[in-house]
């Protein structure tokens, strides 16, 4: 099931082939700096196979992002539907990305991202889309930032999701892009 294409890339569902790859990003040190946990093979196949019943399903979630000239994959994006209380309005779908550190700057989040962003706005008719990270994470906010996105200061949050047991990594910053905005820079 192919999502979005690019110049250099296709979005596309998970794959058995793919497990490899996304054990790789969910237990690397570096990928996962900014996450509470990293996830042995079984917890990434585990969730291997729920973001790709979830993309089956509903088209939501994190699909795979492979290389179009090789069929590689090197990361994933997509829109996620969150059910976050810091987050208003209701409903505004989620923009994320993760990538192995071989591929990192590339442009390839990027140009995931932007995909997904057509995606939602010119196919799935939404108005806005969110993205966040720890305050710390400038890798991602420097990957919102060139998607157009503008910090939402009064929507930075505490992550509900993050134990008390790493303070350094609960704080988020929020980002949004608007429909408006997104069609005046396209």
């Amino acid at each position: 099931m192919k999502l979005a294409e690019t110049e250099r890339l296709i979005i596309r569902n998970w794959e058995d082939r793919d497990r490899d790859l996304f054990h790789e990003i969910n237990s690397n040190d570096t990928v996962m700096a900014f996450f509470p946990m990293r996830r042995s093979r079984t917890e990434s196949d585990e969730m291997l196979e729920r973001l790709r019943d979830m993309i089956r399903d509903t088209g939501y979630g994190f699909p795979a992002v492979a290389l179009k000239n090789t069929g590689e994959v090197i990361g994933f994006t997509g829109l996620n539907l969150i059910n976050n209380a810091n987050i208003k309005p209701d409903g505004t779908p989620e923009i994320g990305w993760r990538m192995v550190t071989r591929h990192w700057g590339k442009g390839y989040a990027t140009e995931a991202a932007r995909a997904m962003i057509a995606l939602a706005f010119d196919e799935r008719g939404h108005d806005q889309l969110v993205s966040f990270a720890v305050a710390d994470n400038h890798r991602s906010t420097a990957v919102m930032e060139r998607l157009g996105m503008r910090r939402d200061f009064e929507g930075d949050f505490d992550h509900p999701s993050v134990p008390d047991s790493h303070p350094h990594l609960k704080r988020h910053v929020l980002y949004r892009l608007h429909k408006s905005d997104w069609k005046r820079s396209g």
